[in-house]
């Protein structure tokens, strides 16, 4: 898989094979969850309605009713917010055009107001305000096509997503770092009855093609709250999370588009990326 174009094996079909993509678009309708590409990494994507999210987080070992993030088709991004929900201190129009230039880089996260059609099991209130947290591949990944397809097939404008991994808690790993290698997924995900996986068909170029993002979960920024002023005098976002995008990255896009960014405690330190035994061995013989 890793460091060669990816085949199809029994139930893991490829992202980049309409067939398969239409079987695995089929299977997510049905209620099945897709561990798939997904920008430089992969997730788990699955029907947005409260069993589906709550067979996932069984999945994972995680509590039923954990809120999921929600996933959608570029064109349905904006769909997701009610922008009438703004802190008034942040335009408009220039944070939606924030949202178009980090998911044209790569894979990226987003929590702002939720719209009123965003189901409230995958809403969380933060700030007073309720919210939905968007995880998108990027507008350049496959997998776009097949989360067309997933929709199309569902009838939904949006999917739940979670990244591909077990709890820490049902692993009693220290930390649980998310699958970005289809091996990874396969072994702990392939012998799942209700789990299909669509693996990137070429998991280097899918690294290649997102040269300024570590394989791990998405950065995210929140726009639901406004908590002041940055020292340059720009309105403040806040980063959420510290993931696959650099914060000096992040940071330098949103000033681009008048906009501070301030890191929440738990963004002070960066996710961690998941280790390989192919790659531990390599940097042990290079040391």
């Amino acid at each position: 898989m890793s460091g060669q174009r990816a085949r199809t094996s029994g139930r893991h079909l490829v992202l980049d094979d309409a067939e398969d993509v239409r079987a695995a678009a089929g299977a997510l309708a049905e209620g099945c969850a897709v561990a798939h590409g997904f920008g430089n990494s992969y997730a788990v994507t699955a029907r947005p309605d409260r069993a589906a999210v709550a067979r996932v987080n069984r999945l994972k070992g995680r509590p039923d009713g954990q809120v999921a993030s929600v996933t959608t088709v570029p064109e349905r991004v904006p769909s997701l917010f009610d922008w009438t929900l703004l802190p008034a201190v942040l335009p408009r129009r220039q944070l939606r055009q924030l949202v178009e230039e980090l998911f044209l880089l790569g894979p990226f996260g987003f929590r702002g107001p939720a719209a009123a059609h965003v189901p409230d099991h995958l809403t969380a209130v933060q700030d007073g305000v309720t919210t939905v947290q968007l995880i998108g591949p990027g507008y350049r990944c496959p997998s776009n096509g097949f989360l067309a397809e997933a929709l199309d097939r569902t009838g939904d404008a949006l999917l739940s997503v979670t990244s591909v991994n077990r709890s820490r808690h049902l692993s009693g790993a220290e930390h649980e770092p998310a699958h970005w290698r289809a091996e990874g997924v396969i072994a702990d995900f392939g012998h799942e009855e209700d789990v299909r996986i669509l693996v990137h068909d070429d998991e280097p170029a899918a690294l290649r093609r997102h040269p300024h993002h570590a394989p791990m979960p998405t950065t995210v920024l929140s726009f639901h709250h406004a908590p002041g002023r940055g020292r340059s005098g720009l309105p403040v976002l806040t980063l959420e999370r510290h993931g696959s995008l650099s914060a000096d990255h992040t940071r330098a896009v949103a000033a681009n588009h008048g906009f501070a960014v301030v890191p929440s405690p738990r963004a002070a330190r960066r996710l961690h990326s998941r280790t390989y035994a192919d790659r531990r061995a390599q940097a042990d013989s290079a040391g």
